[in-house]
């Protein structure tokens, strides 16, 4: 019988950091909306991590809800390290970017979310941040990747 937390379904996103100007993308399933007003998001990202280093660098970033048809990006967002891997330059070799906001974010998301971090605390092997939402855009309402979904693929907990 799977954990209690292994059992649940969570949309999965990844989250677009930034290094001056290189971009750097994880898998998030770790994500909430904690308040409406304003509206404000808690991710939890693991410690030590290219992403939490870009974090503690940068103020902006940007929340990207994957679809089903993303889901061979999970393995390469979230099973390798952004730290010994240009996650960039995969992404621009296979004509995965496009602009919004004057940034670079993966392209054919369902929704993507400009964020502004907020606070930060550690919590365990992760730190979660609170962010406030600056600028929004949903593209699509339909084939939401899930976390079930990664489980159903054999991506994770196989």
């Amino acid at each position: 019988m799977r954990r209690p937390w292994n059992i649940i379904d969570t949309p999965v996103y990844s989250l677009a950091t930034y290094d001056k100007d290189v971009i750097n993308m994880n898998i998030c399933t770790y994500v909430t909306a904690v308040s409406r007003q304003p509206k404000i998001y808690s991710i939890a990202i693991e410690h030590g991590s290219k992403t939490h280093n870009n974090l503690e660098g940068t103020g902006n970033i940007v929340l990207q809800l994957l679809t089903k048809s993303q889901i061979g990006l999970v393995s390469v967002f979230g099973k390798k390290s952004g730290k010994t891997f240009n996650k960039e330059h995969y992404l621009k070799n296979n004509s995965e970017l496009e602009e919004w906001q004057g940034t670079q974010v993966l392209g054919g998301c369902a929704a993507y979310l400009l964020l502004k971090k907020m606070h930060r605390n550690r919590v365990g092997d992760h730190h979660l941040y609170t962010f406030e939402v600056k600028k929004y855009r949903t593209k699509s309402e339909g084939n939401i990747l899930m976390f079930q979904d990664l489980i159903r693929e054999n991506i994770i907990l196989s």
